[in-house]
């Protein structure tokens, strides 16, 4: 009977459940990937990490008090080992006889560090830049998987629409090879023919595997990336992107590239970080100042440690200024240094790179817009040339080789087509990636 309970309270729960959404737009595919990727999660659990950092750093800026307490048991013969008591009669002498003894001890340690020649102040500032750093870096990983969908998508939605292609292909092949078993059967047409319009339509159903399984693999992609089951039979509502590119300025594309790219922004902050590991290595094993106080109570009887005659207390100030460090410090600034022009050279790298990357998407949607003008002119006529070989055909004047060379090329010119729309839209998204911006515009 428990048994039964729960397993309707299991079905129960299971349907109240929302149904996983299987079609999906380019946004919403977008939103669920950022929602759910290991990867966005691995870069706020850095961005956690680092502001515990920063509490830590923070914490040797702040006092730090401790608690004692303890108990002595001891022996000490230190009167006996003085120089002066052999001068001393033997009567007294033999007086002194050192027995054990316990002592009992607790109390409060408050320290607090008054000057650290900036150390302290240095480390605060190196936590918050590579706290920025981490935000960056959360940007960073966001673009990328949102490109990575972007591809993704945009892959399936070709799968999907070059296997309605290649359909289209079959159904006019297994129409024409119907047409030329009629004319065989009337008398106009050859076996020859006949065999030709089955043959044509036979090579059409290795292109369809292929396209079956092209479509389970973009969709095994995409549910990847949206953290689903590799099985789930997610599609893709939408169509690729037609808005045309009207931003051809390259010096204005890569400046607003440099201002938002993710990594630029993570490499200006790893070169302030670097200026400030050079101001903490200046800061080391310099003069230092902490002040140090102890409050409690000593006692040799367990009775008297609530007595307040036997209350001990100090306070005072340690400074604390290395002679000679064998050059440590000397190397943990040349180390900073050399840091700190490795971060630079690296921005300006990036800076190029930036700026070839921006160079070669505008190349890129330039090209695929040239493709899918001349694919579109192309397909008219493709269409036209099978329409007049299918007329000529029925009275004789056309051949089968001609019809399937009508199809081939009907069949190439749509495949044109939809692979120069599905550059663009990949180019496209590519660019405003390379712009710092998200890629699903």
């Amino acid at each position: 009977m428990r048994l039964l309970s729960f397993l309707v309270l299991a079905a129960g729960l299971a349907w109240a459940q929302p149904a996983e959404q299987e079609t999906v737009t380019l946004a919403e595919a977008v939103h669920i990937a950022l929602e759910r990727h290991p990867d966005i999660g691995k870069a706020q659990a850095a961005a956690d990490a680092l502001q515990g950092r920063i509490r830590e750093v923070r914490a040797d800026a702040l006092p730090s008090i401790t608690s004692f307490a303890g108990t002595l048991r001891m022996r000490d013969p230190s009167l006996l080992n003085s120089s002066g008591l052999d001068k001393f009669p033997k009567e007294l002498l033999d007086a002194l006889n050192p027995v054990g003894a316990n002592l009992f001890s607790y109390g409060v340690t408050v320290k607090q560090p008054l000057y650290t020649a900036g150390k302290v102040g240095a480390a605060l500032r190196l936590a918050s830049v590579e706290a920025e750093g981490a935000t960056a870096e959360i940007d960073r990983a966001q673009q990328d998987l949102a490109l990575q969908v972007v591809k993704a998508y945009f892959g399936l939605l070709w799968a999907e629409r070059y296997r309605a292609v290649v359909a289209q292909t079959y159904d006019q092949r297994k129409l024409h090879a119907e047409m030329a078993r009629t004319r065989r059967e009337n008398g106009v047409a050859t076996e020859v023919d006949v065999l030709r319009s089955e043959v044509a339509l036979a090579n059409v159903q290795p292109d369809l595997v292929r396209a079956d399984a092209a479509i389970r693999q973009a969709r095994a992609l995409l549910n990847y990336c949206l953290v689903r089951p590799i099985d789930f039979p997610t599609r893709a509502a939408g169509d690729f992107v037609d808005t045309a590119w009207d931003e051809w300025d390259l010096d204005m594309l890569s400046r607003e590239a440099i201002r938002g790219r993710p990594e630029m922004t993570r490499l200006r902050i790893a070169e302030r970080s670097a200026g400030v590991v050079l101001d903490l290595a200046k800061a080391e094993n310099r003069l230092r100042a902490d002040f140090v106080g102890e409050y409690g109570i000593m006692s040799r009887l367990p009775a008297n440690l609530g007595n307040s005659r036997f209350l001990r207390w100090n306070v005072g100030v340690n400074l604390t200024l290395p002679v000679f460090d064998g050059f440590r410090r000397s190397g943990m600034v040349w180390q900073a240094t050399a840091n700190q022009r490795a971060a630079q050279l690296e921005r300006q790298k990036l800076e190029q790179q930036v700026r070839l990357g921006i160079q070669q998407g505008l190349d890129e949607i330039q090209a695929t817009r040239e493709t899918i003008d001349a694919a579109l002119a192309n397909l008219g006529q493709a269409e036209r040339v099978l329409e007049m070989t299918q007329n000529n055909y029925k009275y004789g004047a056309a051949t089968t080789l001609d019809i399937v060379d009508a199809q081939t090329a009907l069949a190439a010119a749509r495949t044109n087509l939809l692979r120069g729309r599905h550059d663009y839209s990949v180019a496209r998204a590519g660019l405003l990636w390379a712009m710092g911006r998200t890629p699903w515009e």
